[in-house]
């Protein structure tokens, strides 16, 4: 290589090397990378206590009668799917707690909307909204029974009376909470309160409205599951209680690990949705 060579052949080395990333890129792939990292931590944690519970179950140190274990609890659940009860038992269960919580989402906003309108029903049903909300909704679960017998019916209002006292509450404290001034800015221009409400709360509060979702969508459930625990002859409410009564513990536990499967599916669902929103927020 001869001298005037040497410059080009540097050139074309230095075009070659990579570029040290800037501070945003390593922000991100440190988060990457500590996400992946808790992603398996959380499976490691779950493949630990499910090997203790299998291997203490196969060496007697805990009675498989009462405590099962994760064979157990598998071939159980295939039995269920070959026989067609796990699609019978949880799509009841699944569509009583959607209906709930879709009624729950929209009887709520209804009524915080309500509220902020008008100042003087504010006054008026908070307090009882407080009292009815702190009330144990187990105890109205009987009244339920007696006024509209057993049946879907009595479980979805269950499943509703759970969570919409606290979801109407939240809602107005989040309505209420939304800047004045961008409030005041809408009257003076001449705008109502129409306007205020749909062009300022509305969308000030569709992060609250999105979080008091992910709230109620597990309490619906927990309100249907007390339903079925009392008016229902289907649902895995009702497998859960019919299995501890005849000490079928592998159908109690399959059925609660099954909730919680729907659980957890039915809350990444409105993250789904969160994070769609802020997306579109942010961009």
């Amino acid at each position: 290589m001869n001298i005037v060579e040497a410059p080009k052949a540097f050139s074309a080395n230095t075009r070659h090397k990579k570029k040290p990333l800037s501070a945003q890129a390593l922000y991100v792939k440190k988060h990457h990378r500590h996400h992946h990292l808790i992603t398996l931590l959380r499976f490691l944690v779950l493949i630990l206590f499910l090997t203790l519970w299998e291997v203490s179950g196969r060496l007697g140190l805990i009675d498989t009668f009462f405590f099962s274990s994760p064979s157990m609890v598998v071939s159980y659940f295939v039995s269920m799917v070959m026989d067609g009860s796990f699609f019978t038992h949880t799509g009841i269960t699944l569509l009583e707690t959607l209906l709930s919580f879709l009624l729950i989402t929209a009887v709520s906003i209804v009524t915080a909307t309500l509220l902020w309108y008008s100042k003087t029903l504010s006054e008026i049903l908070e307090p009882y909204l407080v009292v009815l909300n702190s009330l144990p909704k187990s105890a109205l679960a009987p009244l339920f029974i007696v006024w509209l017998g057993t049946g879907m019916n009595t479980i979805i209002v269950a499943g509703i009376s759970v969570a919409v006292f606290g979801s109407v509450i939240s809602l107005y404290t989040g309505f209420k909470q939304v800047d004045k001034e961008k409030l005041k800015l809408i009257y003076t221009l001449g705008g109502n309160s129409f306007d205020a409400f749909h062009r300022v709360v509305l969308p000030s509060c569709v992060p609250v409205i999105l979080s008091n979702m992910k709230v109620n969508v597990g309490l619906a459930l927990v309100g249907v599951i007390i339903g079925e625990f009392l008016a229902a002859r289907r649902g895995l409410g009702y497998l859960i209680i019919y299995g501890s009564q005849v000490f079928q513990l592998n159908m109690v536990i399959t059925s609660i690990i099954i909730l919680c499967v729907i659980a957890m599916g039915l809350y990444q669902c409105i993250q789904w949705v969160e994070h769609l929103y802020k997306k579109r927020a942010g961009s």
